[in-house]
């Protein structure tokens, strides 16, 4: 949880990216900022993100005047600043002088200057220059009483492949293996003739070489992720060198895949994450239900409210098809987010700039420089609302769900050679599932595999596509379900081990007695074939991959209805010690899962609220004592309330039905003759 007391003190934060580096010839506009920000009740910007060259123009001659005068400016105006350290971009007169800090391509290129993030992470000539602007910075700024946050670089990404990444990573190995021959076994070598006889033979994936060791290629992404968050340790030790020690935090992304965000969240003391949905491109539900997934994944890094560090007030630039947001649909989106665990919405960007790759991206002020737009309206409501809701910030989200999300399975299911080559569409697998109680209103946790994965106290454990198990992680699922758990799994699971081993013997490894069943074949489907299954009196669709399994005390839910493994079982039961384990081998179609999970949600209890029956497109998340009500149908729902509520937005209790329009969201508490209209959060 943020260690910083302005969020308990002032609630939320809202604002955004603030580039007055930009604007430094136009000291008019830096002072309208001030009154336009109060205006739009925004308490808090992000400075200096791409600034590196204003702050040190030539090597080694610094220049904070400017900055002074920003933070002063905004501090003057009561609002508080989250410091970025310039990272993200390098100066130009850097990669001039120290063309060994440029990243090398996966083709051996070494690129020129430009673009983000284009700087080799182990390159000693970068950390050193990093580490000395983050130090100066830190001794200028830490103490500022403006400043609440560090704001690490901007959002991590890539690999490089450099002389200096090469050697780390032969390191890294020898570190891992302690030999060539156990690397050799462990990564199967033999096959193809792949011998390493020599360390220096190790090189990292390319495709004018190795691209076909799927050890090698999980490993080089597990070696990526340990230097990105070596990194950040890095830059924090800087900026908490000086006698105030910030919280620090870097911002991630969505769907992200490079790097392990379990492995990253370990190295910040705050989560924050930019998100940006593609509203109104053709289901706004299956939309939802993926940034809903987003936002509780971001949450779960450290089991505590996040920061949403980006998004955007009206629309991106970047995108195929940039559309606007529809009416409420910014207000929708934002308190999404809260919803499920945010302690902040800040935007990109503050105001419009006038030039470069970004002119046309949305902004709370664009180029007229008027408050009287849309965007800016909805801008102040949302920082209105935030307001009102004040004692919400800080609390924690509360889930009986906890769903398996794994970066080094998902890189193990993305370069296997098997099933749908490719096209195993892990993230996807994995919303499917999450969707299937989101529409619900089920809240959900997700954890990873690592050793210190702690699943007491769940009620529902789900492990979709679960290819790889590492650190015994079938055995925690086996004593989980022992104890009295419900475990679903699904096809796809238990075939390899932490280094993309097959297991030898039944599977899903180690968990065949669990299952009550063991997997034999597994069998893709052309884009044009379809099977089918009767679940619960209904007829549900069967795409993609289809397990033949073999029960062995299992129960059968569901079978095949076509193709020569007619009958086998498409969903099973188990029960197993106290507990009991479902199995899914088949990706049957979303109406199956919500089917499923809804006899299940059921039986288990697991839903946190007292809604029932609510219109498709209509969902409803729990935080504290709040009841988000929302929808996202695109057109106007009437939801029934259960008993008598309070409209925490517009302080008016609510009952029966009430109509909730396209895009519209509520913000509900129960009424009680002690409660009446005061927001009371739980925050324990």
């Amino acid at each position: 949880m943020m260690s910083n007391d302005f969020i308990h003190q002032a609630g939320f934060l809202h604002g955004g990216d603030y580039n007055p580096d930009q604007w430094l010839d136009r000291k008019d506009i830096l002072e309208e900022d001030i009154r336009l920000m109060h205006q739009a009740h925004v308490n808090c910007v992000s400075v200096g993100i791409f600034s590196w060259t204003r702050m040190e123009p030539r090597e080694g001659e610094y220049d904070f005047e400017w900055l002074d005068e920003v933070i002063d400016r905004l501090w003057k105006g009561g609002i508080h600043v989250i410091l970025a350290t310039p990272s993200g971009a390098k100066p130009a007169w850097m990669a001039r002088r120290y063309p060994e800090v440029l990243r090398v391509n996966e083709r051996r290129e070494r690129l020129l200057f430009g673009e983000r993030q284009n700087h080799c992470l182990t390159s000693p000539v970068y950390r050193e220059k990093v580490r000395a602007i983050d130090t100066a910075l830190a001794e200028r700024y830490a103490a500022h009483p403006a400043v609440i946050l560090w704001h690490i670089s901007n959002e991590f990404g890539g690999t490089c492949h450099c002389e200096n990444c090469q050697a780390a990573f032969r390191n890294w190995l020898r570190k891992k293996y302690g030999t060539l021959q156990e690397l050799n076994r462990r990564w199967c070598t033999g096959v193809w003739n792949q011998w390493y006889t020599e360390w220096e033979q190790v090189e990292s994936p390319s495709p004018l070489g190795e691209m076909s060791c799927v050890s090698l290629r999980v490993d080089w992404q597990r070696f990526m992720s340990e230097t990105c968050a070596d990194f950040i340790r890095m830059e924090k030790q800087a900026v908490q060198s000086a006698a105030v020690k910030l919280p620090v935090t870097a911002n991630l992304m969505e769907r992200f895949w490079d790097y392990d965000y379990f492995a990253l969240a370990e190295t910040l003391d705050v989560v924050s994450w930019d998100s940006y949905p593609e509203w109104h491109s053709g289901d706004d539900i299956a939309r939802a239900a993926e940034f809903a997934m987003n936002h509780d994944i971001m949450r779960s890094l450290k089991k505590a409210p996040f920061l949403l560090m980006e998004s955007t007030p009206s629309q991106v630039n970047w995108k195929n098809v940039n559309k606007l947001k529809k009416p409420g649909m910014h207000t929708l989106s934002s308190l999404q987010a809260v919803a499920h665990g945010s302690d902040s919405v800040q935007y990109f960007q503050w105001r419009k700039c006038v030039g470069g790759p970004e002119t046309f991206h949305g902004a709370v002020v664009s180029h007229n420089n008027r408050a009287d737009t849309r965007v800016f309206r909805d801008v102040t409501q949302v920082g209105e609302m935030l307001e009102r809701l004040r004692p919400l910030a800080g609390t924690p989200v509360q889930a009986k769900v906890c769903i398996i999300f794994d970066w080094n399975c998902r890189w193990a299911v993305d370069f296997a050679q098997a099933g749908l080559k490719g096209q195993m569409r892990y993230f996807d697998t994995v919303n499917g599932h999450y969707r299937a109680l989101w529409e619900q209103g089920i809240s959900v946790d997700f954890c990873d595999m690592r050793a210190c994965t702690d699943l007491e106290g769940y009620s529902l454990v789900i492990a979709p596509m679960l290819f790889m198990l590492r650190n015994d992680f079938e055995k925690k699922l086996k004593e989980y379900v022992s104890h009295g758990g419900t475990l679903v799994m699904s096809y796809f699971s238990g075939l390899v081990d932490d280094t993309d081993l097959a297991f030898m013997g039944d599977t899903p490894h180690g968990l065949t007695e669990v299952l009550g069943l063991r997997v034999e074949e597994m069998d893709a489907l052309h884009p044009s074939e379809r099977n089918h299954t009767m679940l619960y009196g209904k007829q549900y669709e069967i795409a993609d991959l289809c397990e033949l399994c073999v029960p062995e005390g299992a129960e059968t839910m569901a079978a095949y209805q076509q193709d020569f493994y007619r009958g086998l079982p498409v969903i099973t039961r188990n029960h197993y010690g106290e507990g009991q384990a479902y199995y899914i081998a088949a990706r049957v179609e979303q109406a199956a899962l919500n089917a499923f999970y809804g006899k299940l949600a059921g039986q288990l209890a697991l839903r946190g609220h007292p809604f029932a029956d609510l219109p498709r497109g209509v969902t409803v998340t729990v935080r504290g004592n709040c009841f988000f009500v929302q929808n996202y149908s695109g057109v106007q729902q009437t939801v029934h309330l259960p008993c008598t509520f309070t409209d925490t937005l517009e302080k008016t209790e609510k009952n029966g039905p009430v109509a909730l329009e396209p895009n519209g969201i509520l913000v509900l508490t129960r009424t009680t003759k002690e409660q009446n209209t005061e927001l009371m959060i739980d925050k324990d």
